[in-house]
């Protein structure tokens, strides 16, 4: 049975080993073309494989559709299919080897497809985009072996024994933050949401790392390290003297920062903290809230014990 916010070609991969047979060869019993054939069903599901599907194992087409990236998700920020080869390249899946660890039968979320996406939101460690073994990418769908999934094509490592690499408690709040406004469908409807879109790609840029790079060409320990430039205080302007004063500037953080459950107000304070560099325009002209990015983080973690638990409750009207 497909798991929570399990991604298509994850639980193809499964229900192929579950039947005996390895993912290149399970592309033929699906009459589809093979090579990264199960990545491409994530993107769209035609419908007579839709209705093979249905026929054989009883899932409804409408459980089917949510494990695709057809909505919900920017599309935007989808890792590319494609591979550059590159070392700081970016490669199509991302995943967290303590929760594979922690299922009973591993799979892929497909929140792990998004680049703005860094860390677990469950276990709050960094996410891999390799094997760190033999430094391969995610390929299951290439498996000519009638193995798990959670091992590596290439080599045959466990992903689930892969390293924890470590994430800055500001980049990982960060990360929390644009996941809780980039998970809601109202995104598409807020009027700063295509560009904070905008500034989530131009990420890399705005941290003076990769001037030319958008976010989506990235591996997951290069966009971490952009990230992680982008809490640095030196990156930004200073407002003015009143910055010294603590109490001052919580009192103007509180008047900037709005209730939780205001999304588009989230959406664009988010985006003009993400613009607010040297000779870079606001996301809504001449009269753009003064905040900076560490400011608003700090902000957001301080409304829950544990940061952003509570702001995402509310936020996706949990």
């Amino acid at each position: 049975m497909p798991q929570p916010d399990e991604l298509l070609s994850s639980w193809l991969h499964r229900l192929a080993y579950a039947n005996g047979v390895a993912p290149r060869a399970f592309a033929r019993v699906l009459g589809v073309n093979s090579g990264m054939w199960s990545a491409a069903l994530d993107l769209r599901l035609p419908s007579d494989v839709a209705t093979l599907l249905r026929a054989h194992t009883g899932i409804p087409s409408d459980q089917l559709s949510a494990m695709t990236l057809s909505s919900a998700l920017p599309k935007q920020l989808l890792l590319p299919l494609r591979n550059s080869g590159r070392r700081d390249g970016s490669t199509w899946l991302q995943f967290c080897c303590r929760c594979l660890a922690d299922d009973a039968q591993p799979y892929f979320r497909r929140r792990w497809r998004l680049a703005s996406r860094v860390s677990c939101t469950k276990h709050g460690c960094r996410l891999r985009d390799r094997c760190p073994s033999c430094r391969g990418h995610i390929a299951v769908f290439d498996q000519a072996q009638l193995v798990p999934q959670h091992y590596c094509v290439p080599c045959g490592y466990d992903l689930r024994r892969a390293p924890i690499p470590y994430l800055s408690p500001a980049t990982r709040t960060l990360d929390r933050c644009i996941d809780n406004i980039c998970s809601l469908e109202v995104i598409a409807h807020s009027p700063s949401g295509p560009v904070l879109i905008r500034r989530l790609l131009r990420m890399p840029s705005a941290s003076g790392y990769y001037s030319t790079r958008l976010l989506t060409s990235l591996s997951t320990a290069a966009r971490t390290h952009c990230a992680e430039r982008l809490n640095l205080p030196s990156e930004w302007p200073v407002d003015g003297a009143e910055d010294d004063d603590e109490e001052r500037k919580a009192r103007r953080l509180r008047r900037l920062i709005p209730p939780p459950g205001d999304r588009h107000a989230w959406i664009e304070l988010l985006a003009n903290a993400l613009g607010r560099r040297r000779g870079r325009p606001g996301a809504s002209e001449g009269n753009e809230p003064a905040i900076k990015l560490p400011d608003l983080l700090g902000a957001y973690a301080s409304m829950s014990p544990r940061p952003g638990r509570r702001l995402a409750q509310e936020l996706l009207g949990r």
